[in-house]
């Protein structure tokens, strides 16, 4: 497996990526990783209590795949992770599914199954499958994937071949997601009673004639229904803003309807690996507070990305991303967050590598105003860096 990924760079291991074929229909396989990592940051809390050092980055998994038929596929994988306030060890099925091939140019898939998103969204919580440790949080941010990785309901899928032109792949899924209830970092805000009632949505990938280039576009659409229970002494003096409606009575219902649009681009030629996608989301909120929760927002995401793998155990790579919460306001630190990241992945054997990774930012859009003593993110400081050190362990 080691060989593989690092062959590979960035591509995804059968293992981890829901199989679409074992070698022998009486082949029953077992992988499993454990990761761990830190996270340092010279300012600004970044995905956990950083600027003191944090510790609580660990990830876990244990997946088995088996073929029953030549057509019919069965899988699961298991998976915990500690992250800041994201995450506390709660073990949940990451995707658990039955697969049925048809034909090369129809599938069906049923079960929690992963979701098709932009280029590597499918490996995003196994660290064995990729080179830098977070991967572009513009377009993958990780502290989303609970929203992101999987989706309980349905699949089709298939290639089929275009003559000269290349071969294409779709995807195409409905269902709902089945999501934990986050913890509020705002003090005297409580998230209560999350659903979502659907998420539905596809991708298309072009393999083009020319050897190694592939691009695309996915898209998705899901809507979110939840309540935000708000203790009298912050609603009080919301109301008095005008922020929230007079005669509020503690209880603010809230849904969000959201499509995400990826265009992707991905290059590989010898042990050179390029790939940039661009992003847009648009958000729509419906609730009784439109002054506090904007009706429309559109977001603006995207990152370009290399790695060259030296060696086979040596992979550096490097990337630049972006990201705008509003396309219409992109001025002031609190709008804009740009991240230069630099990898090394070193693959100490076939069954462990350690990553050092470092990130120089620019803004604070994207940071937790909560993790920050509930500091406004326009008062964080502007330029900052993060520096993260992950070691994984797989077979």
């Amino acid at each position: 497996m080691g060989a593989v990924v690092a062959a590979s760079l960035l591509r995804l291991p059968e293992a981890y990526a829901q199989p679409d074929a074992l070698p022998d229909p009486n082949d029953f396989q077992v992988h499993a990783f454990v990761s761990q990592g830190f996270i340092k940051s010279s300012a600004n809390n970044y995905l956990s209590y950083s600027q003191r050092g944090a510790f609580d980055y660990t990830e876990a998994a244990v997946n088995i795949a088996k073929n029953l038929t030549d057509d019919l596929r069965v899988g699961a994988q298991l998976f915990t992770r500690d992250l800041g306030p994201n995450g506390t060890y709660i073990p949940q099925f990451d995707w658990a599914y039955l697969d049925y091939h048809f034909r090369d140019w129809l599938g069906l898939r049923a079960g929690r199954v992963k979701i098709p998103f932009g280029l590597y969204n499918e490996g995003s919580e196994a660290d064995q499958t990729r080179v830098p440790v977070l991967l572009p949080q513009s377009v993958y941010p990780i502290d989303h994937q609970d929203y992101l990785l999987a989706q309980s309901g349905g699949e089709l899928y298939g290639n089929t071949r275009i003559g000269d032109a290349g071969a294409l792949e779709y995807r195409l899924y409905g269902g709902t997601l089945q999501v934990d209830t986050p913890v509020s970092t705002t003090p005297g805000v409580t998230v209560a009673n999350l659903n979502v009632p659907f998420v539905w949505g596809g991708r298309l990938m072009w393999s083009t004639p020319l050897s190694g280039l592939q691009v695309g576009g996915s898209f998705q659409d899901l809507r979110f229904d939840w309540n935000y229970d708000i203790t009298p002494a912050v609603s009080g003096a919301l109301e008095q803003i005008a922020l929230l409606p007079k005669g509020f009575n503690g209880t603010l219902p809230v849904t969000f309807r959201v499509s995400l649009y990826v265009a992707s681009a991905e290059y590989q030629t010898g042990n050179l690996l390029l790939s940039s996608e661009y992003s847009r989301w648009v958000g729509e909120f419906d609730s009784a507070a439109p002054r506090l929760l904007p009706p429309r927002t559109i977001n603006e995401r995207y990152y370009v990305m290399a790695s060259y793998r030296m060696s086979s155990w040596f992979v550096p790579g490097v990337y630049y991303s972006a990201y705008y919460p509003n396309v219409h306001q992109t001025s002031g630190r609190q709008n804009y967050q740009n991240d230069v990241g630099i990898t090394a992945r070193y693959d100490i054997n076939r069954h462990f590598l350690v990553k050092l990774e470092g990130h120089l930012m620019d803004g604070t859009a994207d940071l937790d105003s909560g993790l920050n003593g509930g500091q406004d993110t326009s008062k964080l400081t502007k330029d900052w860096g993060v520096l993260l050190i992950k070691t994984t362990a797989y077979f």
